[in-house]
């Protein structure tokens, strides 16, 4: 049995789509490696995100991973000191490449700050203004609806759930951990198949004496299982920027073991066919090693 391994690739920032995505299609390109890319579609507030700095652990991961670094100066100060650039607008032409390279393509968000921070305290309305805002943006870069999407920072809530199932959605991928399922959340259990990400983010390894990024590769490697479609995010601005070279390894590596990358509509597609073996599980906020705050995932 082969391994299975489809990529997600989280495209947060104006210039992670401008840079780190053609980056990411060219590296793909060069593995004939399938992914599914999904864009943050409005404005680019990064630099908002400085309230995260009460969640716990969040200096220590910031020490760890090199934010300024990765993200540049220009990009933190988005929202804050720099106006906010609208991503869909500036980037269209770099999206619609994507499009023409035969990617799947998909909906992060509209505003990435007002999602992965503020999710659960929106209205229902507002959740639904949201995600419509970006379901417009898509609609105007790529001509067809979007059959996916896949929160900021894995936020997803009762309210966004119902979103997704109206907007018709394929399957989408909010969570972290475990077997594809219908989420069930406070008694009610939503339509729209839920795919988890199974494998640690790179942002979560890096930086730790555990991992050097000379070890950072086997250990994906050893933990790529066989019995289950592997599902790893990824990071435009840190897989496609900051970490190329090391992603760049990670591809070899995956192409010379025999790793067969799927593309997750397909994989979607073949567990819709048998829906009623899809189990239903509740969907709760965890914490995960090496993330500061808490995640959607599937209950125990």
């Amino acid at each position: 049995m082969s391994i299975r391994l489809a990529l997600k690739v989280d495209v947060d920032t104006d210039r992670g789509t401008r840079e780190g995505v053609p980056n990411l299609v060219a590296d793909c390109r060069e593995v004939e490696a399938e992914a599914c890319f999904l864009f943050s579609l409005g404005p680019d507030q990064t630099g908002r995100a400085i309230t995260r700095v009460l969640r716990p652990g969040f200096f220590k991961k910031v020490s760890r991973t090199s934010v300024v670094q990765i993200y540049g100066v220009r990009t933190l100060l988005n929202g804050t000191l720099l106006p906010a650039p609208h991503i869909g607008r500036r980037n269209t032409d770099v999206m619609r490449r994507v499009r023409d390279d035969g990617y799947e393509l998909g909906i992060h968000c509209f505003n990435h700050y007002r999602w992965q921070d503020y999710l659960h305290r929106m209205s229902l309305g507002e959740v639904r203004e949201e995600f419509v805002a970006a379901r417009a943006e898509f609609l105007r870069v790529f001509g067809t609806e979007a059959r996916t999407a896949g929160a900021p920072g894995w936020q997803s809530s009762a309210h966004s759930r119902e979103i997704y199932d109206e907007a018709g959605l394929l399957y989408a991928s909010d969570t972290r951990g475990g077997a594809p399922f219908f989420p069930r959340i406070g008694g009610k259990v939503f339509r729209t198949v839920e795919i988890p990400s199974t494998l640690p983010t790179f942002d979560e390894l890096m930086g730790r004496p555990e991992y050097p990024d000379d070890k950072i590769v086997a250990h994906y490697l050893s933990l790529l299982r066989e019995d289950v479609v592997n599902v790893f995010t990824l990071h435009a601005e840190i897989e496609g920027m900051g970490r190329r070279q090391l992603f760049r390894d990670l591809l070899s590596a995956c192409r010379a073991r025999g790793v067969e990358f799927v593309r997750l509509d397909d994989y979607a597609k073949t567990l819709l066919a048998n829906r009623a073996a899809i189990p239903v599980r509740d969907q709760v906020m965890a914490e995960i090693d090496g993330r500061s705050g808490f995640v959607a995932a599937q209950a125990a």
